[in-house]
């Protein structure tokens, strides 16, 4: 079994006349948190976007558990045991947050079927989930949408996460306890692939990490490497962390 779930060698994406992925090189550890940093624009979300075959690579090679699914269907995807929160969440907002997580939960047809220790302990980590059950995912804060969206990503097992910016807009004390859904998670064994541009965030939970510019992976090693050169931070990002 090779040590990395998920590596992408030479993926190029064009968005219409775009070409915004030039040839980019990832690989994400089994059982660890990669964080993906980059400037706005840097091709982050293109590349999580690519990976679930949202947007299809143009050229170059998408493997997940050592099989190709460059070509393979979203839902295909998916399947294999991929879990993706995009950065706008994709919350179905006319929907009950309770019908939200059984249409997320594949296996049931009604809360019933939901595993229902799994249940309790995603209530544990978001207990605003279990707060606005039966309340429109519409009316929920910013902070709250994120944590269903989180939530349903997490409410079967899966064996990786791709979550783009979950800490974006989010106060201090929710942050924490996304923090501790995802180091609880990886104590779990489940591999987690995260786009941040919080720092804190970055440097509390990353195991490795992946910097983007132009469309391109310009620097890849362990998190903690990163954090402790100022210098390096400056070149890559234009920040200190």
């Amino acid at each position: 079994m090779s040590e990395n779930l998920l590596e992408l060698s030479g993926v190029h994406t064009h968005i219409a006349a775009y070409h915004i992925l030039h040839g980019v090189d990832l690989v994400v550890p089994r059982g660890q948190l990669t964080m993906l940093l980059g400037r706005n624009g840097a091709g982050k979300t293109t590349t999580l976007r690519t990976i679930m075959g949202l947007w299809r690579a143009s050229q170059g090679r998408v493997t997940f558990g050592g099989q190709d699914i460059t070509q393979l269907a979203t839902p295909q995807i998916a399947g294999l045991g991929v879990a993706y929160v995009p950065e706008n969440m994709g919350i179905f907002a006319d929907l009950t947050v309770k019908e939200n997580m059984v249409l997320a939960a594949r296996g049931a047809r009604n809360v019933a079927q939901i595993d229902s220790a799994r249940l309790q302990w995603i209530f544990s980590l978001f207990p605003a989930v279990e707060k606005f059950w039966n309340h429109p995912a519409g009316k929920l804060s910013g902070g709250q949408k994120q944590m269903l969206a989180v939530s349903r990503a997490i409410v079967e097992p899966r064996e990786l996460l791709i979550i783009d910016e979950p800490s974006k807009g989010l106060a201090p004390a929710i942050i924490n306890n996304m923090i501790d859904a995802f180091a609880q998670l990886k104590s779990q064994g489940v591999t987690i692939l995260l786009v941040e541009q919080n720092i804190n965030f970055a440097k509390r939970l990353g195991d490795t990490v992946a910097v983007m510019d132009n469309g391109v992976v310009v620097h890849a090693g362990s998190m903690k490497a990163l954090a402790d050169d100022e210098e390096l931070q400056q070149s890559l990002l234009g920040l200190a962390l």
